[in-house]
């Protein structure tokens, strides 16, 4: 059961010193990143937005550990991960952080519960102590009923309730959500929402990139990007 829970003090969860990420397009050197200073406190729930070609998905992919910077700094937790090897940043992901994607990235031909075991397997879990992990999580986000069913016989929206809970398998630090609401209808959209709003109100921090100003809204924190730079950030009174 998600309960809601006292963060305490604020602190610092990520941050992120003169990063810069540059791609060869050709012969233009394109900045992705163009110099990024930023700080995203323990406990938070920000949004990032920007038109395309902005830098919000590369700034998504550099805090996932699914990129790297092509230089400056990356701290979490106040470790610099931005010198670790592939390996070690697999492992990183594997037992800090959870991702939610818009094309949910579910294995049709595996059932809900083996879909939210996934990361415990990779973890060592037993199968016991998995499939108990899993049914608690299915529980929570209101698929107690569809275990055993596929992707292929869920709904758009279930599909995403069962890649919140994979997201959760490995209790992560930070939750990354890319357009989470993206293939939803609004109505599915907002109770998706209402969910990850619930888990941030348990303790979970969350970064989510979405260009939906009404999907924004449900974030603390609006981090706006422009030419791979931040334009400006909107906090919630």
């Amino acid at each position: 059961m998600i309960e809601p829970s006292d963060p305490g003090p604020q602190t610092e969860i990520v941050r992120l010193n003169k990063a810069v990420k540059t791609y060869q397009m050709g012969t233009q050197e394109v900045h992705a990143l163009a110099g990024i200073d930023i700080a995203f406190e323990k406990g938070g729930f920000w949004a990032i937005m920007g038109p395309s070609g902005s830098g919000k998905s590369t700034m998504m992919n550099v805090l996932g550990c699914l990129d790297r910077l092509t230089s400056g700094l990356y701290y979490l937790e106040g470790q610099d991960i931005s010198r670790l090897d592939d390996d070690a940043l697999s492992e990183l992901r594997l037992k800090y952080l959870g991702f939610i994607f818009q094309s949910f990235n579910l294995i049709p031909q595996l059932s809900v519960q083996r879909n939210i075991e996934l990361p415990l397997y990779y973890l060592g879990w037993d199968a016991i102590r998995s499939a108990q992990r899993a049914r608690e999580l299915a529980e929570d986000v209101g698929l107690g009923d569809r275990l055993h069913h596929r992707p292929t016989e869920l709904s758009g929206g279930q599909m995403q309730r069962v890649a919140i809970a994979r997201a959760l398998s490995n209790d992560p630090q930070i939750i990354f959500a890319d357009e989470p609401t993206g293939n939803l209808d609004s109505h599915t959209g907002v109770q998706i929402m209402e969910l990850l709003a619930k888990l941030n109100a348990a303790g979970k921090t969350i970064v989510m990139v979405t260009h939906e100003p009404n999907i924004a809204q449900y974030a603390r924190s609006r981090l706006h990007m422009i030419d791979g730079q931040i334009d400006r950030i909107e906090e919630s009174s």
